[in-house]
């Protein structure tokens, strides 16, 4: 039988890393595969509602409680009209996405999206396409979304049936500009001089302190020109925009679980790098700004396995990159999800990528069902319970090997004190066989009251939940929890995503 491993953590709610941002908790809906098309919009469902979004699929996004929603992509804004998803539904032309060799409706568009995120309370992140095109484009839909009235586009709006305007604060400078995949792709000289070009042609429009801009970073760590994009794509724009993005997803390779667990060390390492490049920019610039980073694309994504399911091309809304989350994806996921907050003194904006179908935390079938994926859980409830103060946290934890980023520590967590008194301590054991008791010093009076914990685990780490059985994995209460003295302690199966709440 394994060891079983202990480890402790210990915080003052007196010492603080950050606040937690609204926007961390973001997530993404791009036109791809089905997260719009039987994902989020279905107006046959017998759920939808009058603007055809599936009732059952809000229901679930209200409880996962994502803040943001970025649109409409990822590559495929790198080829998009916006002008096509606006106006009479009849009368929207049909398009080739040439990002991923589908047809388009655009039976849902921007109008549409905005109706989306009123009814589920999300703040709307939007992408402009610098790829097939340019600045006017950028501006001509600023001037729709948020020009009050009294212009072409604005009276446009208008006469599509909303009054208002859509008051969008956070935009996207394009995507994942430097990838040899992306329509338009630049090199990191253009892309800066036209990022620049644009966002101060923007801020023209609104010099208000709330409009946030995000200039593209590097589609991964793992680009070739990593660290050299950012240096050169901010020393063009650096004064201009507020945000540099950052890409990365996960998947085990070669049967090497163990690094898999340990994927949070290669997103450390990301924000670390980024982090130093764009102060090291600022620094030269003599700069008092600093540039914060939205990590706005991030999970854990098959993509070695994107080939086992192809599509027809040209066919509308295929089945496209819909993984099926394992109870071992979901504790990976979970890891991520401490990094983010742990570093959420730069990290002020991440989206979660996608919502709905496309490697999402939801799953749909076309007039039947939705369900919830292990990956749910842990989003669902960071998003609750993860709202306050970031902890300085201190751990002393057993280690195990990875073959990709070596000695690991076995226990990832962080702590989040709320406005209510609470603490929640989110952890993850990310032994593959071990099981570990954790004690938590959670710092001066006035002490704990009650403390509880929910936990993620199945004894099968392939578990996953599926349209037969929906609720093969999910949070259990976990009953190993033991106060005495102010001190406490919880045993955290293996492998798995845990959610402690010590309650004032």
């Amino acid at each position: 039988m394994a060891e079983h491993h202990r480890a402790r953590i210990e915080f003052d709610p007196r010492f603080t890393v950050a606040d937690v941002p609204e926007r961390l908790f973001g997530s993404f809906a791009e036109h791809l595969g089905r997260c719009i098309y039987t994902g989020i919009y279905e107006p046959d469902h017998p759920t939808a509602d009058a603007d055809g979004l599936r009732g059952d699929v809000l229901d679930l996004v209200r409880e996962l409680g994502p803040t943001m929603i970025r649109y409409p992509g990822g590559n495929f804004v790198s080829g998009y009209r916006w002008e096509d998803g606006i106006g009479p539904k009849a009368e929207r032309p049909k398009r080739l996405d040439l990002a991923w060799q589908t047809t388009e409706t655009n039976r849902f568009g921007l109008g549409e999206f905005m109706k989306f995120c009123r009814t589920t309370g999300v703040e709307p992140n939007m992408a402009v396409n610098l790829g097939t095109r340019g600045l006017q484009e950028a501006l001509d839909l600023l001037e729709y979304a948020n020009h009050p009235g009294g212009t072409h586009w604005s009276d446009l709006r208008r006469s599509h049936g909303d009054e208002e305007p859509y008051g969008i604060k956070l935009w996207c400078l394009g995507n994942e500009m430097d990838g040899p995949w992306q329509i338009g792709q630049l090199t990191a000289h253009e892309y800066g001089r036209l990022a620049d070009r644009t966002a101060r042609a923007m801020r023209m429009f609104d010099d208000s302190a709330e409009l946030d801009l995000v200039a593209c970073g590097s589609s991964s760590r793992a680009m070739p020109t990593f660290g050299e994009w950012e240096a050169e794509v901010l020393a063009n724009c650096y004064e201009s925009v507020d945000f540099i993005s950052a890409h990365a997803y996960y998947e085990p390779v070669g049967g090497d679980l163990a690094s898999f667990m340990a994927s949070a060390q290669d997103m450390e390492l990301f924000i670390d790098g980024v982090t130093a490049t764009a102060d090291a920019v600022g620094a030269k610039l003599k700069s008092a700004k600093k540039i914060d980073i939205s990590f706005d694309e991030w999970n854990v994504w098959y993509q070695s396995k994107m080939a086992d399911s192809p599509h027809e091309p040209w066919s509308t809304a295929p089945r496209q990159l819909e993984d099926r989350y394992s109870a071992m994806d979901a504790v990976v996921f979970g890891s991520l999800l401490i990094t983010l907050l742990r570093r959420s003194d730069r990290v002020r904006a991440a989206c979660l990528a996608q919502l709905v179908n496309v490697i999402g935390p939801i799953m749909t079938e076309p007039g039947g069902p939705a369900w919830r994926q292990t990956t749910f859980y842990p989003f669902s409830d960071a998003s609750r319970y993860g709202r306050g103060k970031v902890l300085r946290v201190n751990a002393d934890s057993p280690s195990f090997a990875t073959e990709k980023y070596g000695e690991v520590d076995s226990l990832h967590s962080v702590a989040v004190a709320g406005e209510d008194g609470s603490i929640t301590v989110f952890a993850v054991n990310r032994s593959l066989e071990t099981p570990m008791t954790v004690e938590i010093d959670a710092g001066p009076p006035p002490g704990t009251g009650e403390v509880t914990c929910s936990t993620l685990h199945d004894a099968d780490p392939d578990a996953r939940n599926t349209l037969e059985h929906p609720d093969r994995v999910t949070p259990e209460e976990n009953t190993k929890v033991a106060v005495e003295d102010g001190k406490i302690s919880v045993e955290l199966p293996a492998m798995s995503w845990n959610t402690i709440r010590i309650l004032p």
